[in-house]
């Protein structure tokens, strides 16, 4: 962390600048950092690490508050990133944030999410970056039952710095004041019943994504899912690198020529 100056953090999300998650993130830290607001105009969950291509981006910068600065992109949570780095920010960031995410982004979500592709984003440039989502989709939903759990993350980041390569995917149990901090794996698990079929007023179908998470290890006490389910506020390290090394010694026994 630069000692020169007041840390700057980059908070980003996937639920558009409106969501008020993003607002309670920036508050959280607001007297410790300078910070930047980075967010999409519109919402972009289940964008994962989509980025745009052969369209043009644009940058419009938002009246703050206390200090804050907010803009937009008309793109996705990486495009936020990216573009947040290449043409907002005065200097690279000591730290990016993002969320607080409107629902779940446990288990196997990673793979879809918005908010985790951003952060994976800013880690895969070696900026130490951490994802934040409260298990309830509502706008109204309360994120100060957990602001002094939230703080302690941040804060412990911004002095200590995370592991290279590796980014922290934090989910927080709703309606409730979390019982403390479990740092463990993603439950294994699978999504069921995925869409719901429709007809429209022609008599032609169409279908609506649903879905729920199906954990496949409910016993297993070392996981997200589990503590998720015990009140506590679960915290997963991962990686961008999807690279399995064990099996590389297998694979070239079977391919190498």
């Amino acid at each position: 962390m630069d000692t020169t100056t007041r840390p700057l953090i980059m908070i980003i999300n996937d639920d558009s600048v409106e969501a008020p998650g993003i607002h309670h993130l920036a508050e959280c830290v607001a007297d410790v950092a300078d910070i930047y607001i980075v967010a999409p105009r519109n919402p972009h969950s289940g964008q994962s690490a989509a980025l745009t291509v052969g369209a043009p981006l644009r940058i419009a910068e938002l009246a703050g508050r206390d200090g804050l600065r907010v803009f937009t992109v008309n793109g996705t949570p990486v495009d936020c990133v990216k573009l947040g780095l290449h043409a907002i920010v005065p200097r690279r960031p000591d730290l990016v944030l993002s969320g607080i995410n409107h629902g779940s982004n446990s288990g196997t979500a990673i793979t879809y999410s918005g908010t985790m592709g951003a952060v994976l984003e800013a880690c895969m440039v070696g900026i130490p970056a951490v994802g934040f989502s409260l298990l309830h989709h509502s706008m109204k939903a309360d994120f100060t039952l957990s602001t002094q759990w939230v703080r302690r993350i941040i804060l412990d980041v911004l002095e200590k710095g995370l592991p290279e390569g590796i980014c922290l995917n934090v989910n927080i149990p709703a309606k409730v004041t979390p019982e403390g901090i479990r740092v463990c794996r993603a439950a294994k698990g699978h999504w069921s019943e995925e869409y719901k079929r429709y007809l429209d007023p022609s008599g032609n179908p169409f279908y609506w994504l649903t879905g729920r998470f199906v954990n496949g290890e409910p016993e297993a006490d070392d996981t997200d899912e589990y503590w998720l389910n015990r009140r506590y506020i679960s915290v997963v390290p991962v990686t961008p690198d999807q690279s399995y090394t064990p099996a590389v010694k297998e694979m070239s026994q079977r391919f190498n020529s």
